[in-house]
């Protein structure tokens, strides 16, 4: 059976099913696992299909932090005060422009009990805060600021609350073992211990619908052979973005050409592109997060400058913020202005990212031959020095806002770190989905049977990022997905093929 990929295929020309299942999803990723335990709790059979070799995908390589608040019990237990109502007024504000609000609010004011369920499923989170700037936590402790709340300007939007969720884990080393492991490992568990049957080392490749088009299975080839699945209920796609699929990114997200940082390279957008040429509707394809190779203790003792040496971003902040902002709004230019003896200070302490240390590439005794080293217009640097120093001296940063901690005249000697073209990221655009993670067709409908959670989708992030958005609602929306597909109504086939026995 020769056939273009991804085009459905019918179910009339299923002669035998390989596989059967209630719900078949496809992913075992953090969307792929959550949807599975709650279709599973929910009374229904469930398979999965995973490309590799084992459970994962990107969430079990990443720093595992989940973006939770509106006051769950860790944040409680270390004295930060959050509400429902004061998280979205910071979604909004940072996950924008055009974040979905409806997403958002239901995720706000599910995000405590969501904060249960995974403590419910063996995730343990120390009741520990870190509150030094970083990627994530070097140690295990349990919780960090992770957008940027407590800096300018959403410290004035809404009240500052440490919302980044870390899994408890010990020996971590930053891309290769974080706590993303201790996030996949006891859910993985709990699926298994639910009766979750999957099948590894399949690619899925098209999907397969009856005579009413309903979503009835998926069409997949495991070491060259064709596998037919059988979905009674529904299909979730969980199969993540499609940061390594080149033709895509060149498409939708130009700015990432050549520089993807997705922790798996099967991020290729396959679910994407099964269900457009099913007739699905996308939204925010050219969203993406960011990653800035500059390490944040560094940055928040210096300033940055871009390629005309004009500060433009508060140094404390976000690092994923400071990489959207270098990429998108400044020619990826990127320099870090910082003094001798700020720089000897931030290589003393404790960091996530301490190969993201780079030693300056140009130094100098004055601030106009650091500008003249480096090449840029002439006076610009001393300009923007200037200005900074004489606010600092009295502790403050008005035209960014950094904070008071943070704030301190550049002194002499003086040096630069090159962070020129230092940034890489994923995906954030992808299927439209509903609060329930129904695949909406272009014509606004929901396409029977289909579901899908996690970065093939959009979920919560529109334009901006904070870091535990993605593994937050990839879970949050695959139980959604999971619990949507399991209530769904089995799908009858068409021609007879209803009574066939899965080989």
């Amino acid at each position: 059976m020769t056939t273009a990929p991804f085009r459905p295929l019918r179910a009339a020309e299923v002669t035998a099913w390989d596989h059967e299942a209630d719900v078949v999803v496809a992913g075992y990723g953090i969307a792929g696992v959550s949807a599975a335990i709650e279709a599973a709790r929910a009374g229904t059979d469930v398979l999965i299909l995973e490309r590799t070799g084992g459970w994962g995908g990107a969430a079990s390589l990443s720093g595992g932090i989940v973006y939770l608040g509106g006051g769950t019990p860790l944040q409680r237990e270390l004295g930060f005060e959050d509400t429902p109502e004061n998280m979205k007024r910071f979604m909004l504000a940072a996950l924008g422009p055009g974040a979905d609000e409806a997403k958002i609010s239901e995720y706000c004011d599910g995000s405590v009990e969501h904060y249960h369920w995974l403590t419910d499923n063996g995730v343990v989170f120390k009741p520990a805060f870190w509150g030094e700037p970083g990627w994530e936590i070097p140690g295990d402790d349990g919780l960090m600021y992770s957008g940027g709340e407590n800096s300018a300007p959403f410290n004035e939007i809404a009240t500052p609350a440490p919302r980044g969720h870390v899994p408890q884990m010990s020996n971590k080393r930053t891309g290769e073992q974080g706590g993303g492991y201790m996030l996949m490992k006891p859910l993985a568990e709990t699926a298994e211990s639910l009766g979750v049957k999957t099948v590894f080392d399949i690619r899925v490749q098209r999907l397969i619908v009856d005579d009413t088009d309903r979503v009835v299975g998926i069409a997949a080839k495991k070491y060259g052979k064709e596998v037919f699945v059988r979905a009674r209920r529904g299909v979730v796609l969980t199969t993540g973005s499609f940061a390594y699929n080149e033709a895509m990114i060149t498409s939708f997200a130009p700015q990432l050409i050549g520089r993807p940082a997705a922790a798996i390279e099967e991020h290729d957008g396959c679910s994407i592109r099964m269900a457009q040429a099913l007739g699905a509707d996308l939204a925010h394809m050219s969203a993406t997060e960011v990653a800035f190779f500059a390490d944040p203790q560094l940055m928040a003792r210096g300033i940055l400058v871009n390629g005309r040496g004009q500060r433009y971003v508060p140094e404390d902040t976000y690092p994923g913020r400071i990489g959207q902002l270098t990429l998108l709004e400044n020619d990826n230019q990127a320099y870090l202005i910082i003094d001798e003896a700020a720089y000897e200070q931030g290589c003393t302490t404790t960091s996530s990212t301490p190969y993201f240390r780079f030693p300056p590439k140009w130094a100098a005794e004055t601030v106009a031959e650091l500008e003249s080293d480096m090449g840029l217009p002439e006076g610009t640097l001393q300009a923007t020095v200037e200005v900074y120093n004489r606010h600092a001296a009295a502790g403050t940063d008005p035209v960014l806002g950094k904070k008071p901690e943070w704030v301190t005249p550049i002194g002499t000697p003086v040096a630069a770190l090159d962070l020129r073209n230092c940034t890489a990221g994923f995906t954030l655009g992808g299927l439209r989905t509903t609060v329930n993670s129904e695949v909406l067709h272009v014509s606004g409908e929901p396409i029977p049977g289909l579901y899908a959670a996690g970065r093939c989708t959009s979920g919560v992030c529109a334009g901006g990022y904070a870091s535990g958005t993605s593994l937050g609602d990839s879970s949050f929306f695959g139980r959604r997905a999971g619990v949507a597909a399991a209530s769904a109504e089995c799908g009858r086939m068409s021609h007879g093929f209803d009574s066939i026995e899965p080989m």
